[in-house]
């Protein structure tokens, strides 16, 4: 009996050895999507970002990357565009950068409520201003992610009531055209610094106060340096969980409908946590001996308006928008 092997045979088998183990390894690979955010992991968003990985772990593994470690604060979307990035907790106001449109959605006193916001999402509306964004930015904006009420918080006593008040306050605000405008839409001078920045900024001098909703004031440890919170109210303030388009096409359309399910699912529950600690945080702060009060916000919202429709940004803000989402 003949044992010789050729060496075409040894070269298909060979092939063959290497080739059919690694198929059942392909079909059961989860893709991993690494997630970008700033906030800390003590933030009860990254307990949302938890919830929603156990929901989705089936599908997929999410590695969460919290504090900005992964990516700084303001270049998530850019890191998504260029497929350097699978998921990332993006700021409007970034978005609002490559696409002016998106500026109305970052303006002061547009949404009333956190339902007002979610409404919003909900409606036609939204899903214009989504496609824009995965037509021209090539991104898939997944789910609003509201994380509270932006707030004044400032060092000194002096009361303010009306805008004119914050003449000359320096108001720390994220860097970018859209943060900075919202900063003097409050009658403040607006000083670009980095969210992880901003205690020793308050603590130096370097800035007179800062502006966040309450939650990140317990976070990030901001009330031991500020003696006052005035509650302005100038903003609802979520960013847009947003998906990497050639990471979420991946998925297909079953797994895409889990995810989309597991992230709303997600984001009503911190959604929840976020308007209870909001009331809780307020009267803490007055029992820690910070002075919180309403100052005019007829005043404010006034004033706010009338610098945001006086400006550049208004001009691309897509026709009856404005007035469409006041009527909501």
């Amino acid at each position: 009996m003949d044992h010789r092997i050729d060496r075409r045979h040894l070269l298909q088998l060979g092939a063959a050895l290497a080739v059919s183990p690694a198929l059942p390894a392909l079909a059961q690979a989860k893709p991993t999507l690494r997630l970008a955010a700033v906030f800390s992991d003590k933030d009860i968003r990254a307990d949302m970002v938890r919830r929603l990985a156990a929901d989705v772990a089936a599908d997929v593994t999410i590695e969460p990357f919290f504090g900005g470690t992964l990516f700084k604060q303001g270049t998530e979307l850019v890191a998504l565009q260029r497929d350097n990035l699978e998921l990332g907790n993006v700021a409007p106001q970034d978005i609002a950068k490559q696409l002016p449109a998106w500026s109305i959605l970052t303006s002061a006193y547009l949404f009333r409520d956190a339902n007002h916001l979610n409404a919003f999402f909900a409606s036609p509306l939204a899903t214009e201003m989504k496609q824009m964004a995965e037509e021209q930015l090539k991104v898939k904006i997944v789910a609003p992610v509201f994380y509270g009420t932006r707030q004044v918080g400032l060092k000194g006593k002096k009361k303010i009531a009306t805008p004119a008040d914050l003449a000359g306050v320096k108001l720390r605000m994220p860097p970018g055209d859209a943060w900075q405008l919202l900063g003097k839409s409050i009658g403040a001078n607006p000083t670009p610094m980095a969210y992880a920045e901003t205690y020793t900024g308050l603590q130096t001098g370097a800035i007179d106060g800062q502006d966040n909703p309450l939650p990140n004031v317990q976070n990030m440890k901001f009330y031991e340096v500020m003696q006052q919170v005035v509650l302005t109210s100038h903003l609802v303030a979520f960013d847009v969980m947003t998906m990497n388009l050639k990471a979420w096409n991946a998925l297909g359309a079953a797994k895409q409908k889990t995810f989309q399910a597991a992230m709303d699912k997600a984001v009503a529950w911190s959604t929840a946590e976020h308007l209870k600690r909001e009331t809780e945080l307020a009267e803490g702060f007055k029992r820690q001996g910070l002075d919180v009060y309403v100052p005019d916000i007829a005043a404010f919202r006034a004033h706010a308006q009338k610098i945001y429709l006086a400006s550049d940004e208004a001009r691309a803000w897509p026709k009856g928008m404005l007035d469409k989402v006041n009527a909501m």
